[in-house]
């Protein structure tokens, strides 16, 4: 008992000394696993979505660690041409290509005795990953244009919001650098699986960082719109709701925000569908139903105000009558669990939506002959979402 309550301090102090906001246990546990292995000198791979925070975890692993008074560099993998990126890991000499005008140190030299942070680690080249197995297995490099070994001692921290087993099944990725790179694995949850109450705090963070930043009016938040942005999927992540807070507190300075106005901030493109979240590979996915179905209330929600337009054109006069019938009006009243089909007095497991999701599962576990974390990967869950699912639908 007392060690839990020993690393729940730990952890507090982590989330005030690193800005982390939210209490889900998912991101309380990747937070207690980069603290555990801090001081033991392993090669970490962080995954996670796009905007998930990925990056924060290579520091606290840093900063928790015997290298914390050495170089810390982070390097983005994907923002370096193919053509370069060797020279910017090890290193060229003069005139080893076009441009080398001087001989210059690599960031694994840079960061010799400290930590390097490779994100975006998926895009790396082939001939690319050879060279980091190297230094990885031997902590040995060769500069560009050079014949000489030279030895480096540095901590790899990989990130990546790929599915590196994907990656090397279809050959873009060594296999035996991703065993190497995923010593030890923390998984970043995303927002939505973060739960409501994490959403909340996030937006009265960013909500509250703006007005400060800008002078502006603090917005505040319905609970009918904390349940709207709970629904959402938030394919960006906590950096597309920072993005989308922002905007309300600029256009809507003082005010309360409720489900419309979360609803009309969200992203539409010319179609007028959300923004194209990752596609699961199962028909009956339930979070390919709930994209669905945001997807249509938006889409009505384009059409009618082009709809509203055009009858406003032509009869200015009963633009006040139709904005108090229109479909959207009334579609911006309906609880969640209205438009998700769950009425509040009947099991929400009976749901058309839930009894999807319970066959989808349980024909993934027919197919992977009940191993968890086959069916997780087939589905594209965490094995910790996967066992919370199985114990709420009672599924044996």
């Amino acid at each position: 008992m007392a060690d839990t309550n020993n690393i729940s301090e730990e952890i507090t102090r982590v989330k005030q000394r690193f800005g982390i906001i939210g209490d889900a246990p998912a991101l309380i546990e990747a937070m207690a696993r980069a603290v555990r292995v801090a001081p033991i000198d392993l090669s970490v791979l962080v995954t996670g979505e796009s905007g998930a925070g990925k990056e924060v975890f290579p520091k606290i692993i840093h900063q928790y660690g015997a290298r914390k008074h050495k170089k810390y560099i982070a390097v983005n993998c994907g923002a370096i041409p193919e053509g370069t990126i060797d020279s910017e890991l090890f290193g060229h000499e003069k005139g080893s290509f076009t441009g080398a005008i001087a001989t210059r140190k690599g960031y694994f030299e840079e960061a010799d005795g400290g930590t390097l942070f490779l994100d975006e680690v998926a895009e790396l080249p082939l001939t690319t990953q050879a060279r980091l197995l190297r230094v990885l297995e031997s902590g040995e490099f060769i500069k560009v244009g050079s014949s000489t070994v030279q030895k480096t001692d540095v901590r790899i921290v990989a990130a990546t919001n790929v599915n590196l087993l994907e990656a090397v099944r279809k050959g873009k990725f060594r296999e035996d650098l991703y065993y190497r790179l995923s010593t030890v694995t923390i998984e970043v949850p995303n927002l939505h699986d973060r739960g409501e109450g994490d959403i909340h705090l996030l937006a009265r963070k960013f909500a509250s960082d703006f007005s400060r930043k800008y002078m502006t009016e603090p917005i505040t938040f319905s609970a009918d719109a904390v349940r709207t942005m709970a629904l959402y999927r938030w394919p960006g992540n906590v950096r597309q709701l920072k993005n989308v807070v922002e905007q309300l507190a600029l256009f809507h300075a003082g005010e309360e925000i409720d489900r419309p106005m979360i609803i009309e901030s969200l992203p539409i493109d010319h179609s007028g569908l959300s923004t194209p979240v990752h596609t699961r590979h199962n028909a009956h996915d339930y979070e390919s139903e709930r994209q669905m179905l945001w997807q249509m209330v938006l889409s009505l929600k384009a059409d009618i105000r082009e709809l509203q337009t055009q009858l406003g054109e032509r009869n200015n006069h009963r633009e006040s009558n139709w904005e108090e019938v229109s479909p959207v009006t009334t579609l911006m009243k309906y609880s969640d669990a209205d438009l998700l089909g769950v009425k509040s007095d009947s099991n929400p497991n009976s749901t058309p939506l839930a009894k999807a999701e319970k066959q989808a599962i349980e024909a993934a576990l027919a197919r992977n002959n009940g191993n968890k974390r086959k069916t997780a990967e087939e589905l594209n869950i965490s094995v910790r979402t996967l066992y919370r699912k199985l114990q709420e639908y009672d599924i044996q």
